[in-house]
This record gives structure tokens, sequence and C-alpha cells, in this order.
């Protein structure tokens, strides 16, 4: 845990009064709000209760590859195996819908390249976890404590920690949601030993809504609160690192790199608020590129092109696998196969692979 220099234990503050540590927890939601969090919550730290739930996830091998999920296990439930002496989890969220990302625009027309809205800009790990060490040292030049700060970059319950501090509910599709911003955000922790009073946690509001079930391409929401992640767009783009199986190929679309559809059904994201903040703005054009285009970037463009987002976390090698899989979804015409067949010959199986398959969709054009 980091420390603010010289700092007491948080044993010196647990005598406070609930007036006290009110106060201290609003003075921490203004901080946020500096800081450029939409909100902040504040929870204990028992998820025992979400603990069945998590291994009947892993136990039914819903996680496909990602082998950390089963290796992790219990402990993404269990903070205090995590980080020794956390007592309370202070959640925050930050909305990242972009003002000039027209999802629909892109989705609708099958030339354009789909980037996922959270994807358009910087990484949010780097902005989200650079605003939470600056929360937590601000907190500790107050009040002295241990503490660490995740975001997306730990073995933690992000969903089931936000949901019981009062930041929203959990939908059918397994996000965040709130009823005045949708889900539209990311999520950030700060673990801490500071024993601050605890937020309520608030009601679902999903109904009978299954909005989202019906709109995911791949049918990846196998039951509400259940997400078979093998399915998934944002895993077959992100995560699988081999072969993108064939009979879910065609439902990509144009999907190259993570898929919203759940979030574009979901009534509630009607109230979603419009970022305001700059690093989540488009970059690179990724809102508006078409497949053409960003199947010519070579490993350098890539590197240059994607350095500071996450979409610099998959490789050159990837991002062509999908792009070849949203060619072979696309109209023929002669600029896709053109594009199609400038790769054939690629030099990594995978990508040619893909490109063979897309291929044979448009008719077994002839290869290079």
């Amino acid at each position: 845990m980091s420390s603010a220099a010289g700092a007491q234990p948080a044993a010196a503050v647990s005598g406070w009064g609930p007036s006290d540590g009110l106060e201290f927890v609003a003075q921490i939601r203004q901080w946020g709000r500096e800081f450029g969090f939409n909100a902040i919550g504040v929870g204990g730290i028992d998820l025992t209760d979400a603990e069945p739930g998590l291994m009947a996830w892993v136990e039914a091998g819903f996680h496909g590859d990602m082998d950390y999920m089963a290796r992790h296990g219990l402990k993404r439930a269990r903070a205090a195996e995590l980080v020794p002496g956390t007592v309370r989890v202070i959640s925050a969220r930050m909305d990242y819908w972009p003002a000039a990302a027209d999802a629909g625009a892109a989705l609708a027309d099958p030339q354009r390249a789909y980037v996922s809205r959270y994807a358009l800009g910087r990484d949010y790990h780097k902005v989200l976890r650079a605003r939470l060490q600056k929360l937590a040292e601000r907190i500790a030049a107050a009040v002295p404590h241990q503490y660490r700060v995740f975001t997306d970059s730990a073995p933690v319950l992000e969903v089931e920690h936000a949901s019981r501090n009062g930041l929203g509910w959990r939908g059918k599709h397994t996000l965040l949601l709130d009823r005045s911003a949708g889900s539209w955000f990311f999520l950030g922790e700060i673990f801490t030993d500071l024993p601050l009073p605890v937020d309520e946690r608030l009601e679902p509001h999903c109904g009978r809504c299954t909005a989202c079930i019906d709109a995911c391409p791949t049918g990846a929401i196998v039951a509400p609160y259940r997400v078979d992640a093998r399915r998934c767009i944002s895993y077959l783009t992100i995560e699988l690192q081999g072969a993108i199986p064939e009979a879910l190929r065609p439902q990509l679309g144009n999907r190259i790199y993570g898929c919203d559809d759940c979030q574009l059904a979901c009534p509630w994201n009607r109230f979603a608020q419009l970022s305001c903040e700059p690093d989540f703005a488009p970059r690179h054009r990724l809102d508006s590129a078409t497949l053409v285009e960003l199947f010519a970037w070579s490993a350098a463009d890539f590197a240059e092109r994607t350095a500071g987002s996450p979409i610099y976390r998959i490789g050159h090698e990837r991002w062509l696998r999908n792009i070849a899989v949203a060619l072979g979804n696309a109209p023929t015409t002669a600029a896709v196969l053109a594009a199609l067949q400038a790769r054939a010959q690629d030099d990594s199986a995978i990508v040619r692979e893909h490109v063979a398959w897309a291929l044979d969709r448009h008719g077994g054009a002839a290869r290079g």
C-alpha cells in the first residue's frame, strides 16, 4: 500500500463520529469532481455472497482463454487478501461518451470500421489511474491512510464493488447502470484502510427489459447477468489471441475492436452524459475511418497511431486479423478485394488465414 510520508495509521481516525465521517466523504466527492470524476461511492469489502457466482462462471469455462480469471480465483472478491489492511473501497466513475462519435452511423455503414466508443481516445487505464492516485494523495494529505489504486488493472470485482457503493446497479449485460448516466463510463477504485462511512446500495431498475440480451450479435449474454466471454465480440477482437471461430465471424460485422451493441440498446443510455474529458475525444479518425484505410496501416503506423491507446495492447497482427474479418463482411468492391489481396501473403499465418476466409466470402476472388 502507498501512504503519505510520516502517515499515522488509520486507527487514529477510527473514533470519528458519524458526522465527521460523512463530512469527510463529502469532501472526497468534491475533490473527485475536481479531478474529473462524475461520482464517488464508498463501501465495505465483504463480497462473500458474490463468490459462488464468480466460481460458477469460471467453472463453466465462460472466461475462455483469460486464464488469469481462474488463476486469481476468489482473490478477486477478497479485497483484504489482495491488499492487506483494506477496510473500505472507494469507487469512482468517469464518463467517456464522446460528443463527436455517432455509433449508429458507424455500425450502419459496412465499409466503415467500428471501434468501441471507450477506445476512441486515450487509454482509460492511464487517465483514471493518474487521477485516482492524485485523489488518494489528496485524501492522505488531509487524513493519512494506507491505499492502493486500481483501474481494471488487478483482480478486482469492479462492478460488484461499485454497485454496493451506491454508484448504480448491475444490468443484465453485467455492466453497471445509473439512472442519470446510463453505462458509458469507466470505473476505478481506491483500496484504503480508512474506516469511512459507507453508501447505501441502490435498487436495480431493469425490470422485464431484455433489450441488451436481444441486441447481442453473437448471443453472448446467455442469461440475465451471465455472459459467455467466448462468444462476446469484445473478447473475440481483444482478448482472444488465436483465430476467431469461423461460425462467429459473420456476426462481427464491421466491429474491429470491441462491441457496444448491448449498451446502445439499453434504454437507460438515453440519459448518458457527454464526456467533457479531452483525453477521451476520438483520435486518428477512429470514429469515421474506413476498413480499407485501417487495413493499410503498417506495423509502424499501428504503433505510432495507437500509442497511448487501449488498442495498442492487441498488436498489429490481431488488428489486421479483426479488420480482415470485417472486410469479409463488407460489400464486394474493387477497393475491398484489392486490400485483401495485398495481404494474402502476409508474414502472419493468422492474418493469411483470415484474409483467405474473407476472400472466400467474396466469391473466392483471386488472391494476389
